[in-house]
């Protein structure tokens, strides 16, 4: 799942080197923390949170297939 969001947010910043993405949590739960750039934040973020409420939907699509529960944190740098 960790792999699936980095893929998603270097495919949508300018500045891929600087995506950070950690993951926490066990059993079925999983938390993870997605941080990039000040500049790149409105890209992942996107206009009324449409991105990033698209990444949570595909996280949470690929956490169930996996009988789990993810949750998904944009922070600031």
């Amino acid at each position: 799942m960790k792999d699936l969001i980095e893929y998603i947010a270097k495919s949508l910043v300018d500045h891929p080197e600087e995506v950070q993405v950690r993951q926490s949590g066990g059993g079925t739960r999983v938390r993870i923390e997605l941080s990039v750039l000040k500049d790149d934040m409105g890209r992942v973020i996107g206009k009324s949170g449409k991105v990033a409420n698209s990444i949570r939907t595909l996280l949470r699509v690929a956490a169930e297939r996996e009988g789990k529960q993810a949750t998904l944190d944009v922070m600031e740098p």
